[in-house]
């Protein structure tokens, strides 16, 4: 038997919001379910998954389909994704290239 994963509260409020903002994104458009799941190359089941919220669905999935209903993720008024990625980028390239954990000295001399 397959053990149930938990998840957290956040991220399941976060699937849950993203999925009805695609639910309300494609009734705005007076889309099917079967409409944006063609549109979308899913199944109708994995659509409901998605505008359920249900978390085994695939993050590329989730933004494939809010993308075609005009959910926009990360962009704000006139900051591009690609500009955010470039900042990003930047910030990361200052960071150390690997992280290591530091090594606790044992005092053993009694």
């Amino acid at each position: 038997m397959k053990k149930q994963r938990t998840y957290s509260k956040y991220a399941l409020e976060t699937t849950t919001l993203l999925g009805e903002q695609i639910k309300l994104g494609r009734k705005q458009r007076k889309w099917s379910e079967q409409n944006l799941a063609e549109r979308a190359g899913i199944s109708r089941a994995t659509l409901q998954k998605i505008e359920n919220g249900e978390m085994n669905c695939a993050i590329g999935l989730y933004f494939e389909v809010a993308t075609l209903v005009g959910v926009y993720l990360f962009e704000h008024d006139n900051f591009p994704l690609s500009r955010q990625i470039e900042q990003t980028k930047d910030k990361v390239a200052l960071l150390p290239k690997r992280i290591k954990s530091k090594t606790r000295v044992v005092h053993d001399d009694f």
